[in-house]
């Protein structure tokens, strides 16, 4: 739904759907964002434009923000207010809708970029990093897969190739988080397995950059160099400022070991390889593939489960069916075909019926053509349709399948 509001009313969360006026009147190339960024609110009240209109179903309403905001610095206020969500120690955050919690994902995520890209940063340039600096946006991260297991983890699978190093780090931190939970794990195990994420590939920072983000096929020389990332990672964070749990280095140094002994850089098997080490594996992997990187495309979420599950020897085989349980048989933004012919793609898990997902229809496969947009709970007892397979996006064209979801 669409609401006129004043420019002096906007505050972080809302979702500008269009500009009153001409588009030369603003320094705006885009109508359409969720406001999020400090120098878009300061443009937008400086710009002359009175009025804007605002999506109250992508970002927060009116009434909301009066509620939540601050009488001193409102926007700010909201904005940490959405990310942060304190609760009383030892309790556990409300939970909410995959819909509510994009709102505050996008923000978190914003948050943990520029986080993860200055602690990165500093590493390449030689200084000791500071592990201890990460511990707020690890618990942030916990604190928003506890409120809804889905939102971030499948946001942050949507990140491009030109910020893959760094926001890898923060999507297998969440995976981390989310598997040690399925896991059963206590909450401090849980907070060191998300730090472990985090760090895990801080060795990339001694990495040349031309063969870090080489867009082709690594050679035989560059290939050995790139190998070495797990242990020149290890070292720096022996040498960091405050010091890891062993768990952490742990991780750090032997997420490329595979439970058949092929891995390296030590060629560890079965339970040689710590438990923390064999998670970190599997997320490194599953968010690696399903992201795009410079060389490749990512593939899509549900089928490249299914690929994992094929890599015989690669995985701990019970670690990969509790990940499954995780993300969902068919993570958010998966492409279903319905015993109907019908098209959709999955917006929200029942962690009660993992193969009964609520979709979001737009297409049919009989007629060939884009349908009206509807959304289907197949958890419901009424429902009469159910999933029949996987679909590729790309062998039907669809490249825009993330605005359904998102």
């Amino acid at each position: 739904m669409l609401r006129k509001i004043l420019v002096s009313q906007l505050r972080f969360g809302m979702y500008v759907h269009a500009l009153e006026g001409s588009w030369f009147d603003h320094p705006f190339w885009r109508r359409k964002f969720l406001l999020s960024d400090p120098v878009d609110l300061q443009n937008l009240r400086s710009s002359g434009i009175k009025a804007v209109w605002i999506d109250v179903e992508k970002g927060l309403d009116q009434d909301i923000v009066a509620a939540t905001a601050s009488p001193a610095e409102p926007g700010q206020a909201l904005s940490t207010a959405l990310v942060e969500q304190p609760t009383a120690p030892g309790a556990r955050p409300q939970l909410c809708s995959v819909r509510e919690e994009l709102q505050r994902a996008t923000l978190l995520l914003k948050r943990s970029r520029q986080q993860v890209t200055s602690l990165f940063n500093e590493a390449r340039l030689g200084k000791a990093v500071d592990p201890q600096q990460c511990l707020p946006l690890v618990e942030q991260i916990s604190a928003s897969l506890a409120r809804n297991g889905s939102a971030l983890l499948s946001l942050a699978r949507l990140k491009t190739k030109d910020e893959y190093t760094y926001m890898h780090s923060v999507a297998v931190c969440a995976l981390m988080v989310a598997l040690a939970r399925q896991l059963g794990m206590g909450e401090d195990e849980v907070q060191e397995a998300g730090m472990a994420g985090l760090l895990h590939d801080i060795g990339k920072m001694a990495m040349p950059l031309d063969v870090l983000n080489k867009p082709g096929k690594l050679s035989d020389d560059e290939y050995a160099i790139m190998r070495s990332h797990p242990e020149r990672g290890h070292a720096m964070l022996l040498a960091a400022e405050t010091a890891v749990s062993e768990a952490v280095l742990d991780v750090c140094l032997h997420h490329h070991e595979k439970v058949d002994g092929t891995g390296y850089p030590h060629g560890l098997a079965g339970e040689q390889i710590g438990q923390l080490a064999r998670m970190g594996a599997i997320c490194d992997v599953y968010d690696a593939i399903t992201s795009d990187r410079p060389y490749k495309r990512a593939w899509d979420a549900s089928g490249s489960l299914a690929r994992m599950a094929q890599w015989q020897g690669h995985f701990d085989t019970k670690l990969l069916y509790a990940f499954v349980r995780t993300v969902g048989i068919y993570p958010l933004g998966s492409l279903v075909r319905l015993q109907s012919g019908r098209l959709g793609v999955v917006i929200e898990h029942n962690a009660q019926q993992l193969t009964a997902p609520r979709l979001k229809l737009f297409y049919s496969t009989r007629s060939r053509t884009a349908i009206p947009l509807i959304e289907l709970d197949l958890s419901n007892p009424q429902c009469s349709d159910r999933i029949v397979g996987r679909e590729d996006p790309a062998a039907w064209g669809f490249t825009h399948l993330d605005e359904l979801w998102t």
